[in-house]
């Protein structure tokens, strides 16, 4: 059975979401449809990019997934299907794949080709179903679309290091249901800057000099339980997808706040690593 997974900015108002699937049920019978999410924020494509590069792995090889942001056809923002790790992605070529193709090489990339025969202004319906139901018979990329070598980047997504390498000008790309500020600095990446120095970590006016295994070690269990008051702590760890992360331990907006409102960092704010000479 194919799988078909869905990550859009439709949200759950509209009938969008909806009709993606009855068109995808219309053309294939046995085909299993997974929603990762319809709440990304409207046109954010870095935040798309990270969902994608971080699920994506969970699933089967062969599984194909149909990526809805910002996919207006226009003469700078073409539609593209790719083969990666045995996996296939259909979205425009606005930058989504950047993440995932900057660490594994795609295996084969084309421009979709099929716009002559279809008029429309609802892509991911009309052109993305019918790439996604080609590929689930089997189908081969050559016969939608054109052969292509590169994709669009997304700007500003790698950190900068300077000359001296005792910096590292990072920046927030994704912001979670928590409330935790993600940054573009991965742990290999950070690893291989530090060499073992001391650092501190910065962002707007908040300073940190420890970086946390889990977000439960900044906890002194040797205190009673009474006399804590950890919730609503900042700390900075390396997330589950091994990206630098500030957070607030157990963060609720409603209650004790989150890293992003407490401190005010939103998407593409600074974050910075200075190394300290020991």
């Amino acid at each position: 059975m194919a799988i078909i997974t869905l990550t859009t900015d439709f949200g759950e108002k509209d009938h969008f979401v909806g009709a993606v699937k009855g068109a995808i049920y219309s053309e294939l019978e046995n085909v299993k449809i997974v929603d990762i999410s319809h709440s990304i924020s409207p046109f954010n494509v870095p935040e798309a990019a990270y969902i994608i590069q971080n699920v994506y792995n969970s699933f089967p090889k062969g599984s194909i997934h149909l990526i809805g942001i910002d996919s207006e056809l226009n003469q700078e923002n073409k539609h593209i299907a790719v083969k990666l790790d045995d996996h296939y992605f259909i979205c425009a070529n606005n930058g989504i794949m950047s993440m995932i193709c900057a660490e594994i090489a795609a295996e084969k990339i084309v421009e979709i080709n099929i716009h002559d025969k279809i008029e429309t202004n609802f892509p991911v319906l009309d052109v993305f179903v019918k790439v996604a139901c080609h590929i689930a018979r089997g189908g081969t990329l050559e016969v939608i679309g054109k052969k292509i070598d590169t994709i669009k980047p997304i700007k500003n997504m790698s950190p900068f290091v300077n000359d001296e390498q005792t910096q590292i000008i990072g920046s927030v790309i994704y912001i979670d249901n928590y409330g935790n500020v993600v940054t573009n600095i991965k742990r290999k990446f950070f690893e291989a800057i530090q060499k073992g120095r001391p650092y501190e970590i910065s962002a707007r006016s908040y300073k940190f000099k420890e970086i946390y295994n889990k977000y439960s070690e900044i906890v002194n269990f040797d205190m009673p339980e009474d006399k804590r008051h950890d919730e609503g702590k900042g700390l900075v760890l390396f997330n589950s997808s091994d990206y630098l992360e500030i957070a607030i331990y157990k963060s609720d907006n409603a209650t004790v706040g989150s890293a992003s409102t407490l401190m005010g960092l939103q998407m593409r704010d600074t974050v910075t690593v200075n190394f300290i000479k020991d």
